[in-house]
């Protein structure tokens, strides 16, 4: 399969010097290829959103409504075609690809809905004849760059979003993930938006990310990734003096109190942690247990684990697919490695599936200190820490130790506690008793080194939203 680019409601071909090939996780096989966005690609598509983003915000918020819903519309009568991408180029189970279809498409009818409510605020004046107001308006072309471990969902969140606003976007999505991300353009295109409201590009990230965070007709950087990488476009976006949201890694807190239905939330737990090979930035990832029941929880997490099944995503059976490259399968057994060396007790897991792709088991550890490396880098994968902790104040200490803050969970039946846990534990998401963590209609962002600002619900929406004061007087 040959890939594309997507400039000015144009599918076209990359006029840089590298072609380069997308491969499944699965099987390891290339399964397309693409020749790189030059800095002349890039340019354009800039271009093209600065002079579509004329038009764009004077568009009705009704207008720009009708056309978000029918995006919406596309991608559900895609839903076959998008999920069996998702598979291919990410490995995800063909379930769990057809959900984030579904949700994705959901992104697009919840900015929709909102794109007409975008109120300002009119102020009581100090002396008559005065009217002042605040009024919000769109930033102006948006620079956007996503991950490849949520190709519908995470692409459709910004485009959906900064379209709402009035904004257009440049969108730099996964290489990895390339198809994904243009089946999404080709349901923007039948849906009739405007030339040049969207554009895609794809080549040398850090090429496209410097070109677009300098360019002058930029006024917003939405980024979704690793935390290193978000710090350094965070860096280069408030030099030039642009706005920027960054959602950034997690290594999701989970403390579980001694009287919940160990059996019930063990096997909730296990069917979150290992969805889409743990590769979820939300991931559970640090269970935290109270010690009376720290033996049961993880004899029966330990079960419940040992029963996912692990096989080709496209197999109607599937629980578990692969990791996304040899890369993550390479520094997932690493850290596993290094538990172990370092004193953590192996219950389950552990090593890789031999085969063709990149198949890793589900694995659990016990650690009884905080020295091994996975203890502090977010392993993004099939990997669950279980963690004593003897008292809440231990439990909540624990939580906030590391600099992230993305999402984190409590399972306690007692209200003093719930209420402990979801006030004092440092996370832009605090889910008591479950483990949904990111909805449309919700906000989301992190803590800390887990990112700024939010994405998803109203909040998300506001960031691609500037704030002007007017104030008219009677003076003529």
């Amino acid at each position: 399969m040959k890939y594309s680019q997507y400039i000015d409601g144009e599918f076209c071909g990359g006029t840089g010097e590298e072609e380069l090939a997308v491969v499944s996780p699965a099987t390891g096989q290339e399964i397309g290829r693409y020749q790189a966005a030059s800095q002349n690609d890039i340019a354009q598509a800039i271009d093209c959103a600065h002079r579509a983003f004329g038009s764009w915000r004077k568009t009705s918020a009704t207008q720009r409504s009708e056309l978000l819903r029918k995006v919406a519309n596309e991608m559900r009568l895609d839903r076959d075609l998008l999920s069996r991408q998702i598979t291919a180029e990410l490995g995800k189970p063909l379930y769990e690809a057809q959900k984030e279809v579904d949700v994705a498409a959901e992104m697009f009818e919840w900015a929709a809905e909102e794109a007409r409510r975008l109120y300002g605020r009119l102020i009581p004046a100090r002396a008559p004849g005065i009217q002042q107001f605040a009024q919000l308006e769109p930033y102006g072309v948006v620079a956007g760059f996503s991950g490849w471990n949520a190709p519908a969902i995470t692409p459709s969140r910004k485009i959906s979003a900064a379209l709402a606003a009035g904004c257009t976007i440049v969108l730099k999505p996964s290489e990895e993930t390339i198809g994904v991300a243009l089946l999404i353009a080709q349901a923007i295109e039948r849906a009739g938006l405007p030339r040049g409201t969207v554009n895609m590009v794809f080549g040398d990230p850090a090429s496209i990310a410097d070109q677009l965070c300098t360019s002058p007709m930029v006024s917003m950087i939405t980024f979704t990734g690793g935390t290193d990488v978000g710090k350094q476009l965070g860096a280069k976006a408030a030099l030039h003096m642009k706005k920027a949201t960054l959602e950034l890694g997690g290594h999701a807190p989970v403390v579980i109190w001694n009287d919940v239905d160990i059996d019930k939330v063990a096997a909730a737990c296990v069917a979150t942690k290992y969805r889409n090979a743990g590769q979820v930035c939300t991931s559970p990832t640090r269970f935290l247990i109270q010690k009376d029941i720290f033996d049961a929880f993880c004899e029966r997490f330990v079960t419940h684990a040992q029963t996912v099944r692990v096989m080709d995503p496209l197999e109607s059976q599937a629980q578990m697919g692969p990791l996304k490259n040899q890369r993550r399968l390479n520094a997932i057994d690493g850290l596993v490695r290094n538990a172990v060396e370092s004193g953590a007790t192996l219950l389950a897991g552990g090593s890789a599936i031999e085969g063709p792709g990149y198949f890793y088991k589900p694995t659990v550890l016990a650690l009884q200190d905080q020295t091994a490396d996975v203890c502090r880098i977010e392993p993004f994968g099939p990997v669950a820490l279980m963690i004593p902790v003897e008292t809440a104040d231990e439990a909540i200490a624990e939580a906030n130790a590391l600099p992230f803050g993305l999402a984190a969970y409590a399972f306690t039946n007692n209200m003093k506690l719930a209420y402990r846990f979801a006030n004092e534990i440092q996370s832009g998401v605090v889910c008591v008793n479950e483990l949904q963590a990111s909805l449309p209609e919700t906000p989301f962002g992190g803590y800390k080194d887990s990112g700024l600002g939010s994405e998803g619900g109203v909040e998300g929406l506001r960031e691609f939203l500037r704030v002007k004061c007017v104030r008219q007087g009677g003076l003529v």
